[in-house]
């Protein structure tokens, strides 16, 4: 007789988000305080019903009934107000599409990330990394998060055109990407169309950013030819387009939806990691040293890293992980349900929103304690727990999974490890962490940081492990381990 106990069905909690206004719903509240309020919510429930606008939605507060959604995409779709205005922005690309046509699209564009690929990537990643700072000068000061955007920009510029966009064009994503992440944000927390059609000056900047996008990747396109070979994703995709034997040939449409949802996704939330992780490591002197350590045994001489590099900047890479534990770009996303479902023991009519965020998953103390503390030892070999590693998902999880999650961290790794081999940012005297802006990405939008000239160490003279300092409390500021939406 099998005496074995019954596996206990774990019992969900559910709650309403209190503060409810008229019309806007928690909109006030999300723009305002945007991380105090999503680690306001565990508090009410597991999944936790709220209001964006008039609309009613749920948000899941719990790690595995997130991933409970994520490994159901056909009952969680792509959907819900933040889909429904990157859909008007990207088109019908990989990021937006519906599931039914998401396969097809995966399979298309993913030989572009596969691991020879992205090795064949590491040189371009470093010279590009190499030559956003080869001009700072020890003592001057550095606009990081337009070098980062710079840099990223040129990345996967190459990577979609083979050719980088020339500075100015460069300079003008950058900028155009400014303007609709933070139209964006608002746009998904208040969807109240009528808001913004109005002819406020917010909103033709939006719309100008949203048309000039548009514009530079019609150029690209055109300056293409039909039958040229360049081994990029923008030859991949027009190979596809003249493929007589595709059951469903591609469409001029869907390389221009395509190619603008890998530039806008490649570009900046992996700019803002490289910010946020040079602005923790100025915070955090210890974990500074010992990567820095790291980079002059494994980068000798400064160095550029190579393929072959990788596995050995183990620490470099714990720094990248814990950055995107402590400041994950993607940090608020929504699903929408095709069906009438249950989840959390909640029945979900078919058509509601259900959100998650990795920010509130990453900074739950039930499964991160002292979730604020800027901590690259959380992610050393053996160190993570299993809980930890379900909580953590920056990238997504399931057949959603960014496609490009594996290329990302090594670009992250690899431009950390290029530019903190050769100098240090330092913050300006006086500089006090500052809230981040509420945009449709998380991450420090105007950090400027001062350039010092950094003394190498000797392999045998590396810092010992020990506590990482607390960096200042962002749940109440105003506004795989991590492997590879």
């Amino acid at each position: 007789m099998n005496r074995a106990a019954p596996e206990q069905k774990r019992t969900w909690t559910a709650g309403t988000a209190p503060g409810i206004f008229p019309l806007l719903g928690h909109g006030i509240a999300f723009y305002r305080r945007p991380l105090a309020f999503l680690n306001s919510l565990p508090a009410y429930g597991d999944l936790v019903e709220l209001r964006l606008g008039p609309q009613r939605a749920w948000m899941v507060c719990h790690p595995e009934l997130t991933h409970e959604m994520l490994m159901d995409p056909h009952t969680f779709d792509k959907g819900g107000p933040l889909y429904d205005r990157l859909g008007k922005l990207m088109g019908d690309g990989l990021v937006t599409c519906r599931q039914p046509d998401h396969r097809d699209q995966r399979r298309l564009l993913q030989p572009a990330f596969r691991p020879s690929r992205i090795a064949a990537g590491t040189d371009l990643v470093t010279e590009e990394a190499a030559a956003v700072c080869e001009e700072w000068r020890p003592g001057g000061t550095v606009a990081v998060t337009e070098a980062m955007t710079t840099l990223t920009t040129r990345v996967i510029s190459r990577v979609l055109f083979s050719d980088s966009l020339d500075d100015r064009t460069t300079a003008e994503v950058r900028d155009c990407l400014a303007a609709v992440v933070r139209g964006l944000f608002l746009r998904t927390v208040v969807p109240v169309d009528v808001l913004f059609r109005l002819p406020t000056p917010a909103n033709r900047r939006y719309r100008r950013a949203l048309a000039r996008l548009h514009a530079i990747i019609d150029t690209a396109i055109a300056r293409r030819g039909p039958h040229t070979g360049h081994d990029d994703v923008l030859g991949t995709l027009l190979a596809a387009a003249r493929d007589e034997q595709r059951p469903t040939p591609v469409t001029a449409q869907e390389i221009h939806d395509h190619l603008i949802t890998l530039l806008l996704t490649g570009a900046e939330t992996s700019a803002l990691a490289l910010a946020a992780a040079f602005e923790l490591l100025a915070r955090s002197p210890q974990a500074e040293r010992r990567l820095h350590a790291e980079l002059d045994a494994v980068l000798p001489g400064g160095r550029r890293p190579g393929p072959e590099d990788l596995p050995h900047l183990v620490y470099t890479r714990c720094v990248v992980s814990e950055t995107l534990r402590h400041s994950s770009p993607g940090w608020l996303f929504t699903r929408v349900t095709t069906r009438e479902t249950e989840l959390a023991g909640r029945r979900l009519p078919a058509g509601a929103t259900v959100l998650y965020s990795p920010y509130l998953l990453h900074h739950d103390p039930s499964w991160f304690p002292d979730p604020e503390r800027f901590d690259p030892d959380r992610w050393l070999p053996g160190r993570p727990t299993a809980p930890q590693r379900r909580a953590t998902i920056p990238f997504s999880a399931g057949n959603r999974k960014c496609l490009g999650d594996e290329f990302a961290m090594a670009e992250i790794t690899l431009a950390l490890a290029t530019i903190a081999g050769r100098l240090r940012l330092r913050h300006l005297p006086g500089a006090r962490e500052r809230a981040p802006r509420p945009a449709i990405t998380l991450g420090p939008r105007s950090l400027v940081m001062t350039c010092e000239a950094r003394s190498r160490m000797r392999p045998d003279t590396a810092p010992g492990a020990g506590a990482a300092p607390r960096v200042p409390d962002s749940r109440t500021a105003g506004d795989h381990v991590v492997g590879n939406p």
